[in-house]
């Protein structure tokens, strides 16, 4: 498995923008377009939680079941954004 967003799992190749920017304007490395912008995170104030929630519901609306949703976000607690 290639690169993932390392706030939300989502993986890098699949980033319609090809990833997000860091406050230079460059590609940022770490983080998909979703989640960061301009080196900011898009969603400041969400916590893991929150960010799974609204993963699953993204993919829900995608047409994958709840289920598998939760599967994919269990591993976002362990990303980089969200270690402690």
């Amino acid at each position: 498995m290639g690169q993932i967003c390392q706030s939300c799992a989502m993986p890098m190749n699949k980033d319609p923008a090809g990833g997000g920017t860091e406050a230079d304007g460059s590609r940022s490395a770490k983080y998909c377009s979703l989640c960061y912008d301009e080196g900011r995170f898009r969603m400041p104030d969400i916590d893991v939680a929150g960010m799974q929630a609204f993963c699953i519901e993204a993919l829900q609306k995608k047409g994958m079941p709840r289920f598998m949703g939760w599967v994919f976000t269990r591993s976002l607690p362990r990303l980089e954004r969200w270690k402690t």
